[in-house]
This record gives structure tokens, sequence and C-alpha cells, in this order.
């Protein structure tokens, strides 16, 4: 099988059945699978859903995945790049997959701006990338991928996995992550999207360094000016969001 596609396939049969419960439970009306590969996933997933949309950009295993589960009306596929795909058109549903290392920020940050039809996602993923996804204040793994995920999800590990349980087995361990969407993400959302990327541009640099080709004076007065963005959590960030826009209006 090629490898340029990144494609390290699971192959633990109680791996895969415990990805395919997390993402369904019993049973969920509509599940989107992204990359598929040979389908191992895909043969877990089916019983739990009446309808599975899976999406897949190597063609040879697209052929592979129809002839596969040709007798089986509730399986859908389509020969695409999940990035350009319209993810929407099938919802509400279930999202899953074993993402590819070198798109997986990519593809949550497409579950993330998904509508509420898409409640929960449930992804395998590089453990280095699990890490930033469930990581608090005060890590060194908490940046802007941490704080976008958890101002709309809350977010659980679900398991580690080892690097033996894929064939071919890749050169470090993944971790499989439940996003459970909050019941209301900040109605500010853009903004304070754009104040937290503003605040981990560079990361050593403190929040008035930061801020300050943006916000002026205003990022010299901020109580939270000496700190660096790490050192904040979810609701400094919204509260400090509040305030500067507050201060914006008044100027």
């Amino acid at each position: 099988m090629p490898r340029k596609l990144g494609q390290h396939f699971l192959v633990e049969e109680p791996i895969l059945e415990r990805l395919a419960a997390t993402a369904c439970g019993a049973h969920v009306p509509r599940v989107v699978e992204i990359g598929p590969g040979r389908g191992a996933l895909t043969r877990h997933l089916l019983p739990h859903t009446d309808e599975l949309h899976a999406v897949e950009l190597d063609a040879s295993l697209v052929h592979r995945l129809k002839r596969e589960f040709a007798e089986d009306s509730r399986f859908h596929v389509q020969h695409g790049d999940v990035l350009e795909t319209d993810l929407a058109q099938w919802g509400p549903a279930t999202i899953t997959g074993n993402l590819p290392y070198y798109i997986t920020s990519p593809i949550i940050e497409k579950f993330l701006a998904l509508d509420e039809r898409f409640q929960t996602a449930v992804f395998l993923m590089q453990w280095e990338v699990a890490q930033r996804v469930l990581s608090g204040p005060n890590s060194r793994d908490y940046g802007y991928l941490s704080v976008a995920v958890q101002l709309i999800c809350e977010v659980s590990l679900v398991c580690k996995v080892a690097r033996g349980a894929f064939s071919p087995p890749p050169k470090v361990d993944s971790a499989a992550v439940k996003f459970a969407r909050k019941r209301a993400a900040p109605a500010n959302l853009p903004a304070l999207l754009t104040l937290v990327g503003r605040s981990f541009a560079q990361k050593r640099k403190t929040l008035r360094n930061n801020l300050r080709p943006f916000y002026g004076d205003a990022a010299d007065k901020l109580p939270e000016a000496g700190l660096r963005a790490e050192q904040l959590s979810i609701e400094q960030f919204i509260d400090l969001e509040r305030r500067l826009a507050q201060r914006a209006s008044l100027d």
C-alpha cells in the first residue's frame, strides 16, 4: 500500500470496537467516517448506525471498500479530500476516523466549524496532538489548539494506542479523543479566536508584547499584561476578550 498518504491502519479489534462504541453508543442514525482505509473501523461502526458516509482520498481503497461493502445498503463512500468535502451535507451525524497525522489539526478545526447538528466526534490521532487538545493552562502543550477546542467542546481521552496496534506501525503512539460539543459556544467566538491566536503568536512572549501591536496602550494596562498566554484559563480568555471589546467600544 502506498505510504505517501500517511496510511497507518489500526488492526487491534478491541480498540476498533471501543472507538465505535464510544462514537455511537448503542445506536446513532448517521455516521461520517474520515479515512476508512481498508474498512476495519467501518465494520465495527455499521452495526451501530443506519447510515454511514465515508470519505476516502485513496482511489484504490475506494474501490476496495465498494467491493467489501457492496451488499450493505447502509454504506456510502465518497472519493475525495476531507478538507474539501462539505461534511455539513450529512448532518446530523457523529463523526469519527483514524486521522492522517499530517492533517489532524485542520480536520479538528473543520469539525469545530460545523454546527450543532454534529454533537460528537471521536478521532484517533497522534499522541502529541492529543496532548495538545487535552492540556490545560500552565502546560507546555497548552496552546491555540487547546483553547480553540475547549471553547467549543468538552474533550476526554478515550484511550492511548500503542504504535504496535497499527499496520504498518507508525514511529509514534496515538490516542483516541472524544469531542462533545458544548450546549452553546461563546457568542463572540470569531473575535475570541482571533484574540487567542494573537496571544499565542509567540509563546514565550508576554501578553503585553503579543497584543500591543493590535490593542496599543490597552494591552499595557491589562492586569494580565505580564503573563504569558499559556497561563490563562479558558474563562480568563473569555473575560479578557470582553474587556478589550468594551474598551474598544469606548474609544
